[in-house]
């Protein structure tokens, strides 16, 4: 090989490297650690930091500091015993796992579809609180199919077998939003393994509030 072939790929092997290093090269990173995460959304990569903007200011969606309580109350910080309550480097934990091809994991975003299509969590699947509950007309028969084919649960005689489910990481707007522990709630009513289930209680609120990356 000719001393100038030899001189091109060194060239090309630099300008790779310093490629790679650009990329974690922000200003705003997520942790110490961490300066962005690449998740799966809708089969289509989708990379989550920080806004790196000095002047970016919360979205007006979640700037309001009082809704009417009930039902935009403030949530406990433990919403049952057995449910981890997490916070932001949990979930994107969660969601690299997931886009890595942990099959045993599900995001959720259980917020209705006019809050969804505002924004939401890349790598998260839509299943709001509306679907799941009965007592706010949920079908049965629908029911049983998220849980069996979303969830990975087994109907045997009338009777739900959880012990293969997928742990389930919930969300919705906030530490105000009932939606995601409604979601959390009628699941354990049924029989979910609490241990299952895992709360991002401070939601979109505080991803917002954060800076980080939201797709509609």
């Amino acid at each position: 090989m000719n001393k100038y072939r030899i001189n091109i790929l060194i060239l090309l092997s630099c300008l790779c490297f310093f490629a790679q290093a650009s990329d974690g090269d922000l200003d705003v990173a997520i942790s110490n650690e961490i300066d962005f995460v690449d998740v799966k959304h809708n089969g289509k990569s989708v990379r989550i930091h920080r806004n790196q903007s000095a002047s970016n200011t919360i979205n007006p969606d979640y700037a309001k500091t009082s809704r009417k309580c009930p039902p935009f109350c403030i949530q406990p910080s433990k919403l049952a015993e057995g449910v981890d309550t997490i916070a932001e480097l949990e979930m994107l934990n969660y969601l690299k796992r997931l886009s890595n091809g942990d099959d045993s994991i599900l995001v959720i975003d259980s917020r209705t579809e006019d809050w969804v299509k505002k924004g939401t969590i890349p790598g998260s699947v839509n299943i709001p609180w509306t679907l799941l509950k009965p007592e706010a007309g949920a079908d049965p028969f629908q029911i049983a199919d998220i849980l069996e084919s979303k969830f990975g649960a087994v109907s045997i005689e009338n009777l739900w077998d959880f012990s293969n489910v997928k742990t389930l990481v919930l969300f919705c707007n906030g530490m105000w939003c009932g939606q995601s522990p409604s979601n959390i709630k009628t699941l354990l009513r049924f029989g979910y393994p609490p241990q299952k289930l895992k709360w991002y209680r401070g939601g979109m609120q505080n991803w917002e509030n954060l800076g980080l990356t939201v797709i509609k």
